[in-house]
């Protein structure tokens, strides 16, 4: 019975906690919110407990966003972020356009690449390539 008893008495404190006045489950309920402290969530590095001055609160993991999210965020939250940042937002642009031509680039020499290594083994290569040029003009 004292098994059974202390996984019933878990079950409800862990049913009590997911229903505790004040905890934000929603990031968009948190929009507006004043940050009242972060402390440091024990057992789990990097993750914390948000404190709101409304005596709301949330749990959040550790901050270690993947490159395609900071990339993605930097995107969503431009027109947020950009008048605070505008010389950052620049280089942004600069450093994505150099990225984007870079994979042209790239492609264009692993294609150029692909139609070399295969002239000698497939002939009719060169007379393809030849009307797929005219068909353009």
């Amino acid at each position: 019975m004292s098994t059974e008893n202390k996984w019933k008495a878990n079950q409800d404190k862990v049913a009590f906690a997911k229903q505790f006045p004040g905890l934000t489950l929603d990031w968009k309920a948190c929009e507006g919110k004043s940050v009242q402290a972060v402390i440091p969530l024990t057992g789990k590095p990097g993750a914390a407990v948000v404190a709101f001055t409304d005596g709301s609160f949330a749990v959040v993991p550790p901050l270690t966003p993947e490159p395609w999210e900071l990339g993605q965020a930097l995107v969503d939250a431009r027109a947020q972020l950009e008048p605070t940042h505008k010389a950052a937002y620049v280089e942004y642009d600069r450093l994505t356009k150099k990225d984007k031509d870079a994979l042209k680039s790239a492609r264009l020499e692993k294609i150029i690449g692909a139609i070399q290594n295969n002239l000698e083994q497939i002939p009719e290569l060169k007379d393809r390539l030849k009307a797929l040029v005219k068909e353009w003009k």
